[in-house]
């Protein structure tokens, strides 16, 4: 019975992978180094008091630890409540846009009308226009509508600036999708209605993960809007909230504090993103070569 000996590469060839291999693990070990040194700064000096924090760094004080500022941020801080309006505002936005741009995604990938294309070129132009430049109509809209100082209005509007990126994203991944597939599916009688919901919904949901994901972040991270629209403080979103947190003083301002309020900030991004970095990437990659 004859054996096939496969030859391991010798003299250059491993010498190049070797090169490679130690390249890559440099690189990647300086980006990892260049993203987790920030994150593990802030929260070692999340767990300092504030006095440590000011003076000049000794050995003495290195491992000077404490959950004293995380215990006054949570009670004496008021940050319980803005933390949960930041939860419900960023958890109802990503809901919201990721229904609407997943609807309006298969009607662009799927049906042919008159004017699809400059309608789905106006929907890419809105991503070009920086929601600050339309901060005063958007305000003046509101106003209107009685929407001001109301968490509703605040997921309207998040929902309103996040669709136009959540629409292309769930564009090019009905695109990606054989239109046969629904075919079959209509051929058997499923309407619209379960297609999507059967069907397609294990396919898409890379791409409403990403959606629903960026959603999140942008409206978790958001400032000024929430600061334009809001002026009930039992209302206001943990952003707002920490730029008010002043202790001391002559408004001193608590590093502490705002060091813990930082990292509490941070959770909600690091578990999302960890939980959902798989369909993130594959969703940002759907219909990069069809659509």
């Amino acid at each position: 019975m004859a054996t096939t000996v496969t030859a391991r590469p010798t003299g250059p060839r491993r010498s190049d992978t070797r090169i490679k291999l130690l390249l890559y693990v440099i690189g990647g070990g300086g980006a990892a180094l260049a993203f987790l040194v920030p994150l593990g700064f802030a929260l070692f000096r999340s767990a300092q008091p504030n006095d440590v924090i000011m003076n000049k760094p000794t050995l003495a004080t290195f491992f000077d630890w404490t959950t004293d500022n995380f215990h006054r941020l949570l009670s004496d801080g008021g940050m319980a409540r803005p933390v949960l309006n930041s939860l419900l505002v960023s958890l109802s936005t990503a809901a919201l846009t990721a229904v609407l741009a997943t609807l309006a995604g298969y009607g662009f990938a799927r049906f042919v009308f008159r004017g699809r294309g400059v309608l789905l070129s106006v929907v890419v132009l809105t991503m070009m226009v920086p929601f600050q430049a339309i901060l005063t109509p958007l305000y003046l809209e509101l106003n209107t509508l009685g929407l001001t100082d109301s968490l509703l209005g605040l997921v309207l509007f998040y929902t309103t600036v996040n669709l136009p990126f959540g629409v292309i994203v769930m564009r090019n991944a009905f695109a990606a999708i054989p239109a046969e597939l629904e075919d079959s599916a209509h051929v058997d009688g499923a309407g619209t209605a379960r297609l999507l919901l059967s069907v397609l919904r294990p396919l898409i949901a890379p791409g409403a993960a990403t959606v629903a994901l960026y959603a999140f972040l942008a409206s978790w991270t958001e400032f000024l809007g929430a600061l334009t629209f809001l002026t009930d403080p039992d209302l206001f979103t943990l952003p707002v909230s920490l730029s008010n947190l002043q202790q001391g003083t002559y408004g001193q301002v608590d590093y502490g504090l705002l060091a813990a309020g930082a990292v509490l900030a941070m959770i909600p991004c690091v578990v999302l993103y960890v939980g959902l970095q798989r369909f993130y990437v594959a969703g940002l990659a759907s219909g990069s070569v069809k659509g």
